[in-house]
């Protein structure tokens, strides 16, 4: 069965850093697009970065130049590397994958999320 497990979330100043991992686990062949999302109190769920098998990135308006996403393929796993950190981006962040197994073929997996609370 796929798991995806989040950590490096906590408590930061604003202006501080955070870097957040994502392993995946569980009769993993392939993993294909690999995604940050946060969703905070009140909020919808919005994506923050993605990065695809092959390395590109894409970022949300909000956090380009402040937030970096890399993945380890051998790993599995993916992070994002947070600077400069606001208290409006006090959330919980949740990383998804596309995944391929053997069993189930390719689904979408969440994780349980990370909750990360920047400080003023």
């Amino acid at each position: 069965q796929v798991q995806l497990l989040e950590s490096g979330g906590g408590l930061v100043q604003a202006g501080g850093s955070l870097r957040l991992s994502c392993e995946a686990s569980g009769g993993i062949l392939i993993i294909n697009h690999m995604e940050w999302s946060r969703q905070a109190p009140g909020n919808q769920r919005e994506s923050v970065a993605t990065i695809s098998s092959r390395g590109s990135t894409n970022y949300a308006d909000s956090v380009k130049g402040r937030f970096t996403v890399s993945r380890d393929n051998a790993k599995n796993t993916v992070y994002l590397q947070m600077n400069g950190l606001k208290p409006e981006e006090t959330a919980v962040y949740y990383c998804r994958a596309n995944i391929w197994t053997a069993a189930t073929g390719s689904n979408y997996y969440w994780g349980q999320g990370t909750q990360v609370t920047v400080s003023s």
